[in-house]
């Protein structure tokens, strides 16, 4: 058996997530059948993570068994023939054993983009939070600060999906406004080395808390000391979200 590591983006508006779900429409159920189409077996996809209903992916890594004898390439090229037209495999290789894309990544980035604009984006409302007040992102990025470096985020993290511990080290977090179409988007750029449940999203949810000035940009130190979800602000829509990139080891 081969192990077959792929990138994939997809559009999760029309998705009820990652993961497989009883009635629902998934994005790992759509793969699988197109996986199962091409080499006439059954297959199970595995994710670095699962993203919830709404939620995109501009580099997703997945990894899939084979006995097939297709070389990667071709693989590539035939799951695209197969796979709906929002969901598409940017590379497809040979994978070492016992390649896991869970156990390892070493690094995600994320992506969440706000338009703060008087009237909502009728054609990016499916990839942005429309938020109708105008942000002050300047603010935003002051109280980015606080959440640099390793951690315990459990003010950020949504019960339903328990893990081993909730500290986690964020490299990188950035708040920036576009300068294209009136200023009117935010970026929130959040790079660790792993993300509890909803946690980028409660960090959004926060950070526009501060923008709006409901709170001051200290505020998200003190969130962040309390290790209380209550303490933080509210998660931010799924709509927003983009998993941009997963580093595995042995390839940064």
């Amino acid at each position: 058996m081969r192990s077959i590591r792929l990138i994939v983006a997809y559009d999760g508006g029309d998705y009820a997530g990652w993961q497989i779900q009883p009635g629902q429409v998934t994005v790992q159920e759509v793969l699988e059948g197109a996986i199962g189409k091409v080499t006439g077996e059954p297959a199970r996809a595995v994710a670095s993570g699962r993203t919830d209903a709404g939620v995109h992916a501009l580099g997703q890594v997945v990894g899939f068994r084979t006995a097939s004898r297709l070389p990667a390439d071709v693989l590539r090229r035939a799951l695209n023939a197969e796979l709906p037209c929002d969901v598409a495999v940017l590379d497809a290789r040979e994978a070492p054993e016992g390649f896991h894309p869970i156990r390892d990544a070493v690094r995600k980035r994320y992506r969440y983009v706000i338009h703060d604009g008087p009237v909502r984006d009728v054609f990016g409302r499916r990839y942005c939070w429309h938020y109708r007040s105008r942000l002050d992102a300047a603010a935003m990025q002051r109280a980015a600060g606080a959440l640099l470096g390793r951690h315990d985020f459990r003010s950020f993290e949504t019960s339903g999906a328990p893990r081993k511990d909730s500290i986690r080290t964020i490299y990188d977090l950035e708040v920036e406004r576009g300068r294209g179409e009136g200023g009117d988007r935010i970026t929130v750029e959040v790079e660790a080395d792993g993300f509890l449940y909803n946690m980028v999203r409660a960090i959004v949810g926060s950070l526009v808390d501060v923008g709006r000035g409901a709170q001051d940009a200290s505020w998200l130190a003190r969130v962040l000391a309390a290790r209380d979800r209550r303490r933080a602000g509210p998660t931010a829509p799924p709509q927003g979200l983009f998993l941009v990139r997963v580093e595995l080891k042995d390839e940064g």
